[in-house]
């Protein structure tokens, strides 16, 4: 198997195992298996029992619950999307969601799929995960509408996708915005008593906390959308998830395509993006982060970047439960000067998929960041070693069908060692970033 040389770093075997694969070994290792937990999470080495390669699978299995969706074929190709989401720590929630859905646009398929990385927590990026889909399909039927059912030209998609993504924002902070007949204006002249009434309705079925407390988090998402004749795909990201297109050139040859740019603060162009938005304001981008206080530069939510400081200051802060301490948001609101900060404008880009190109095979794989975190600069050899497991149906260490959860046993090391240093480690904060995993065959 070969990646295309201008494209790959070279190919690195797997690590041999480190003790032997019998189940419920228990044995030592010095390292930590992820990028989150310091020395100061130890006491190292640290124990984990060693499983034989069935039960690493089954637990690797049940722990990131694989799930797939067929969306047809034709000409004797059938085309999947597998996905998953993991964090091993018990203790931790994953702030990280996918979607795979059909949509249905007046008898033609389109196929969608997404990740999304949520932080601070997880209701916008279990909102965006829900109604993504749902706004898609509501701006593809509108512009089938006004092409009477007619293909679009691509630009005009690519076009329709980033409008309706910057609408599924806005409508964060306007559902807040319209409880208060004149907007901002408005509760700035109300009592923080007025305001608590309006917001606090959980006794009464929450709706308005619900919406006002999408304001306070935020998510990445790197959106696929495939037409009918999948000859198309567009692919919009906000943040730091990352796009990769694998494409068969000829029978064992892949190349290796990362089709993203990550937006936060190592990207130079979105540094000066948001500095040059903000002429004056020396204090926009601190320590690469935007207001010195979030690392994505373009995301869903997020609301405290995007309105005035009297936005969060007004009305998030009247939210209970909240935070008793609001010294962590003052800092950044006073550096809030000319929102907004965080952009919602996504980059959008086509790619053809006509089979005519003379492709043999392409999968694309979407994942958030805490799968490139686990390969590093190993990622190409971590595909290549995917890629070649997934042509040895004979291979002991394939696994089960699920191209995400193979994808992931490789990315863990590719062997039952590996697999249950992360599984079986005992530590009560999570020692990996959480993991979503999307590939789908083209």
């Amino acid at each position: 198997m070969r990646f295309s040389p201008n494209r790959s770093a070279p190919c690195q075997e797997p690590e041999e195992p480190l003790a032997s694969s019998s189940s419920s070994q228990v044995v030592w290792y010095d390292e930590i298996p992820g990028s989150i937990c310091g020395p100061e999470d130890g006491p190292w080495p640290r124990p984990f029992t060693n499983l034989d390669t069935p039960e690493a699978w089954n637990r690797l299995s049940e722990s990131s619950g694989p799930e797939s969706l067929d969306y047809g074929g034709t000409g004797g190709r059938r085309w999947r999307a597998d996905a998953l989401n993991f964090q091993p720590c018990r203790g931790a929630k994953s702030q990280d969601r996918y979607a795979m859905q059909q949509l249905d646009i007046r008898g033609r398929i389109w196929t969608l799929t997404a990740v999304f990385d949520g932080h601070l927590g997880d209701a916008t990026v279990h909102h965006a995960a829900y109604h993504m889909p749902i706004i898609v399909r509501e701006f593809l039927e509108e512009m089938d509408l006004k092409h009477d059912g007619r293909a679009a030209p691509p630009p005009l998609i690519a076009d329709m996708f980033s409008i309706a993504i910057r609408s599924f924002d806005d409508a964060i902070a306007n559902d807040v915005l319209e409880l208060f007949p004149g907007g901002l204006d408005t509760a700035m002249r109300m009592s923080d008593e007025h305001i608590q009434s309006i917001l606090n309705d959980q006794l009464w079925g929450g709706k308005n906390f619900k919406k006002a407390r999408l304001c306070m988090y935020g998510t990445t998402a790197l959106v696929a959308l495939v037409d009918p004749d999948h000859k198309n795909l567009w692919l919009a990201n906000l943040g730091d998830c990352q796009g990769v297109m694998l494409s068969e050139t000829a029978p064992q040859d892949w190349s290796y395509e990362v089709l993203t740019r990550a937006h936060n603060g190592e990207n130079e162009q979105e540094v000066e993006r948001v500095r040059n938005e903000h002429p004056g304001e020396p204090e926009c981008v601190v320590d690469r982060r935007v207001l010195g206080a979030i690392a994505p530069f373009r995301c869903i939510g997020d609301t405290p970047f995007k309105q005035p400081p009297e936005f969060t200051r007004r009305i998030l802060y009247n939210l209970f439960p909240g935070n008793t301490d609001t010294s962590p948001w003052e800092e950044f609101l006073v550096r809030n000067i000319t929102p907004p900060y965080i952009s919602a404008t996504p980059e959008v880009t086509h790619y053809p998929l006509d089979p005519s190109q003379g492709c043999l095979r392409k999968y694309l794989i979407l994942c958030s960041d805490g799968f490139t975190d686990i390969c590093g600069q190993h990622q190409r050899s971590v595909t290549e070693r995917w890629l070649r497991s997934i042509d040895s149906p004979s291979d002991s260490t394939q696994g089960p069908e699920n191209m995400a959860l193979q994808l992931l046993w490789h990315g863990l090391g590719g062997d039952p060692v590996g697999i249950s240093k992360v599984l079986t480690l005992d530590l009560e904060a999570p020692w990996l970033d959480d993991i979503t995993i999307v590939v789908q065959s083209l």
